[in-house]
């Protein structure tokens, strides 16, 4: 049976689309023609944001969704199709990050990192994955991060909810293949987001000590999350009948003298 074709429109529900790597996702797929669903906790941020994306002449909608909480992803998930139509593309990559060192976090700043990160995750594909089934077609991306391959020290309940996420992904590729729907994963490395920064100095520069002590350190550069969006977007624009499944995108060193 031949692969259905990419529809001319894919509305996208973007995940986490009120900072980083998922508001850069947004505003590249809005002027790529893409209609978007903006969906996070900020509410507030992403109406300013789909303001912005209308007024440039793209097509967005500003959607709550709280991926720890199922009722919200279930009404987040019908209300982006409300206003735009079926999801074609669904970028699931909210998220924030909580550091500690693992013999000083509590059980509970553990639990909450999985449970947004990893949990939160299959919440979000669970609610959407029948009805591309049903359609034979549609795209499912997850953000996931280099740390799954190469773990940091100060980041244990962030490193083991993205590693089991590329365990996930494996799992959700295999029992999806002959179903005409795709899922990836975009692993990024170092990048510049609002993640993290509400670190006091003392522990970001004990944090940083520790990567260069373990080699985890190698320099200083660090990508945007336009970056990530550009890989996001590779992604899903491969034609039918070829799956890009993982993307790894990394920082490059700078140039030597």
């Amino acid at each position: 049976m031949a692969f259905i074709a990419h529809p001319d429109r894919r509305p996208v529900l973007v995940a986490g689309a009120s900072s980083g790597i998922g508001e850069a996702t947004a505003r590249w797929m809005a002027a790529r023609g893409y209609p978007v669903a903006l969906a996070a906790r900020r509410v507030d941020k992403l109406a300013d944001l789909a303001a912005e994306i209308t007024e440039a002449g793209g097509e967005a909608v500003a959607v709550r969704l709280d991926v720890t909480d199922a009722d919200s992803v279930t009404a987040a998930v019908a209300e982006a199709q409300q206003a735009l139509g079926a999801l074609e593309i669904v970028v699931i990559g909210a998220g924030d990050l909580a550091i500690g060192r693992s013999y000083e976090i509590t059980a509970e700043e553990f639990a909450s990192q999985v449970n947004i990160h990893l949990t939160g995750a299959f919440r979000v594909y669970r609610a959407i994955i029948g009805q591309m089934i049903e359609r034979r077609r549609g795209d499912v991306v997850f953000i996931g991060s280099d740390v799954a391959a190469h773990p940091r020290p100060w980041q244990a309940a962030y490193v083991a909810a993205k590693s089991g996420l590329d365990g996930l992904v494996d799992v959700i590729q295999l029992e999806l293949e002959g179903t005409g729907v795709r899922a990836g994963i975009v692993r990024p490395g170092q990048t510049l987001t609002g993640m993290g920064m509400n670190m006091d100095q003392a522990t970001t520069e004990a944090m940083l000590n520790d990567w260069i002590k373990y080699g985890l350190a190698r320099h200083g550069n660090f990508m945007t999350p336009d970056h990530l969006a550009q890989a996001v977007h590779s992604m899903v624009t491969v034609p039918r009948g070829a799956h890009m499944k993982a993307v790894d995108v990394e920082a490059e060193g700078a140039l030597g003298t």
